[in-house]
């Protein structure tokens, strides 16, 4: 490990790349293949207290710091990329939203069986015509009376591209109370599976992360109580900004490990190849390619190590998210595609683990905000007003 990390972090590093190893990379093509979710691979992570990372242990968490966080993934990201895009999803995403959104009441209902890994946590913001765009919120929320003359809400729309959507039992639902408001508008609240109204289409055919179990969710009429709401009316966007600003970081670390995976595949195969009866390592021309490719890692871990730092201390740290999962991100893609490179024909078939990372990786670029909107963050963040 690098020395930046402390002695705890070190030795977490190597408990899950044990776990990881033995548990996560043998199951990877498998998991892939057939678009499986990784329901065996996410017990394991939720017994090894996982699931409740960064959750402070009153609420059933484990404990631990984004540091801390960023260590498992890199290393959970580079023995199956589906599976770290679950983990970041239920903790990151769902269990933070919640933590974060919600009263200390909400929270204990909620997050300790999240936190064990007993429920799965899934978080609802992309619409069909939405995207970058989180303001254009087409899933409305309705306050009515019901038969009791009770406030409830009113659910209706729909959202896609949910990960962890076909599988997950809570869900944190973005929607929109007031089209007139603008961001003050959009309000959070918590759906739970089995909602009457509430369906859930799976979604398939993605080119990587195919493990995820993403699904299309639909609100036809759907009631959910008053006590469900995170946070006051209005409060919804400034919570999702807040979620993904934070949730980047841990992108950019899935990204290490993703980038690792495929460096450490380009090492090994790179030894084992023969050409003109030589290793292919002995080239100049790949060990030029596997120093490009290391450097870039590095500079990633750095980018991401610093965002992980600022969030533990409690500074801000948009900027420097923004400027880590998109460095992370674009550099992972560099180094998947130099790893099939070097790996020549046979990176291109299946089941070469440089072929699944080369699809895996595409969608970081996408997803938590695509490189377009990390260089809007960034760049309205050093310009500044005008």
């Amino acid at each position: 490990m690098q020395p930046f990390y402390n002695e705890q972090q070190t030795m977490l590093a190597t408990t899950v790349r044990q776990f990881a190893d033995e548990n996560l990379a043998p199951r990877a093509d498998e998991v892939d293949e057939k678009e499986e979710f990784p329901i065996d691979q996410f017990r394991g992570l939720a017994e090894l207290g996982l699931t409740g990372m960064t959750i402070p242990e009153e609420f059933g968490g484990s404990g631990g710091e984004y540091t801390d966080f960023m260590v498992v993934l890199e290393e959970v990201g580079a023995a199956c990329g589906s599976t770290s895009t679950v983990l970041i999803t239920h903790v990151s995403l769902g269990s933070q939203t919640i933590y974060h959104g919600g009263s200390d009441e909400q929270r204990q209902h909620w997050l300790p069986s999240l936190a064990t890994g007993e429920k799965i946590a899934a978080f609802a913001l992309t619409e069909a015509g939405t995207g970058s765009d989180a303001l254009a919120l087409e899933t409305s929320l309705t306050r009515v009376k019901n038969a009791e003359g009770k406030d409830e809400y009113v659910l209706n729309g729909s959202k896609l591209f949910c990960t962890n959507g076909a599988v997950a039992d809570v869900f944190s639902v973005f929607t929109n109370h007031d089209k007139d408001a603008g961001h003050k508008g959009v309000t959070a609240v918590v759906v739970e599976k089995g909602t009457p109204g509430f369906t859930i289409n799976p979604q398939h055919g993605k080119m990587g992360m195919k493990g995820c179990a993403t699904a299309e969710l639909v609100f036809d009429n759907c009631r959910v109580p008053i006590e469900n709401r995170l946070g006051e009316e209005g409060a919804g966007y400034k919570l999702a900004l807040k979620i993904l600003d934070s949730s980047r970081i841990m992108i950019a670390a899935q990204c290490l490990g993703l980038a690792k995976g495929a460096l450490d595949a380009a090492l090994s195969y790179s030894k084992q190849r023969n050409t003109f009866s030589k290793p292919i390592a002995t080239r100049q021309a790949i060990q030029f390619m596997m120093a490009d490719m290391a450097v870039e890692l590095d500079a990633a871990r750095l980018l991401t190590y610093r965002a992980a730092a600022l969030y533990d201390e409690g500074l801000p740290h948009g900027k420097e998210s923004a400027m880590a999962k998109l460095y992370a991100s674009e550099a992972a893609g560099r180094i998947a595609s130099k790893a099939l490179q070097i790996h020549g024909g046979v990176g291109y078939f299946k089941p070469s683990v440089v072929e699944r990372i080369y699809r895996d990786q595409r969608v970081t670029e996408i997803y938590e905000g695509t490189s377009e909107i990390q260089r809007l963050v960034i760049s309205r963040a050093i310009i500044g007003d005008l």
